[in-house]
């Protein structure tokens, strides 16, 4: 069945403002009277819908659905801007994984320079990514997409996280591969995590440094160093893992 999100509140009969989504719904979908979608609003809840008139673009709600997907905790990718399409690649699967939000920001190693015009339209463009990759996932919250132009604002973010794990290929290689387990038996339902990836080149000694200063703590991901829009994707499974699957949370 579609899912779709729509802004605002629920309301028994809902007309479809938003224009993208009235036409996937009524022309590319081509939904009919009487059909049925889910619909999630913007407290996360789902809605089982039906269309009550396809020319005018309304639903009636027919009630509310217990269905909840998402982690039990919060957890936001940070990954350093990577070259090419790397970041749109990170976005669809990390929301698909259940991320919170999905983060960018220059890294000293970062090849490509994106300057706040560039930002903004390639933040909007990973929105909508997002966005696909929620409805199709069946998420019950939109992922935040946020691509900072200068460090300093992302670090100044750190204070926002109950955790904050540093993906650092140095520390697999040194043969820590536990770190980042027994940190997760440790987390609770509602924690706020933030990992943290550096782009092709990872992450320099300085930036190492930095945010361990404010808080980080440097993990491994396996005894395999893995590249830079892998990385992220492990560090979700793990989570799931660690507190849905292994714990039952």
């Amino acid at each position: 069945m579609q899912q779709y999100f729509i802004k605002g509140q629920p309301d028994n009969l809902l007309t479809i403002k938003d224009k993208d989504t009235a036409k996937h719904m009524f022309q590319v979908m081509r939904l009919k009277e009487k059909d049925q979608v889910v619909l999630v609003f913007d407290d996360g809840i789902k809605h089982l819908a039906k269309v009550t008139d396809p020319t005018q673009q309304t639903l009636e709600l027919i009630k509310e659905l217990e269905d909840n997907v998402e982690l039990p905790v919060s957890v936001t990718i940070a990954s350093g801007f990577p070259k090419g399409d790397k970041l749109d690649w990170i976005t669809q699967k990390a929301t698909e994984l259940g991320a919170e939000a999905i983060w960018a920001f220059p890294a000293d190693w970062s090849v490509v320079k994106w300057d706040g015009k560039k930002l903004a339209k390639k933040e909007e463009k990973l929105a909508k990514i997002a966005l696909g990759a929620a409805q199709q996932s069946k998420r019950n919250h939109l992922p935040q997409v946020k691509l900072f132009e200068k460090k300093i604002d992302f670090i100044d973010c750190f204070s926002d996280f109950d955790k904050i794990f540093l993906a650092y290929e140095e520390t697999a290689k040194s043969g820590q591969l536990t770190t980042l387990a027994k940190e997760l038996n440790q987390i609770q339902a509602g924690d706020k995590l933030l990992f943290i990836f550096g782009p092709e080149g990872g992450v320099s000694p300085e930036e190492v440094a930095d945010f361990k200063e404010f808080g980080a703590l440097e993990v491994g991901l396996g005894p395999r160093i893995m590249r830079t829009e892998t990385a992220p994707l492990y560090a979700l499974s793990a989570v799931s893992y660690a507190l849905e699957m292994s714990q039952g949370k």
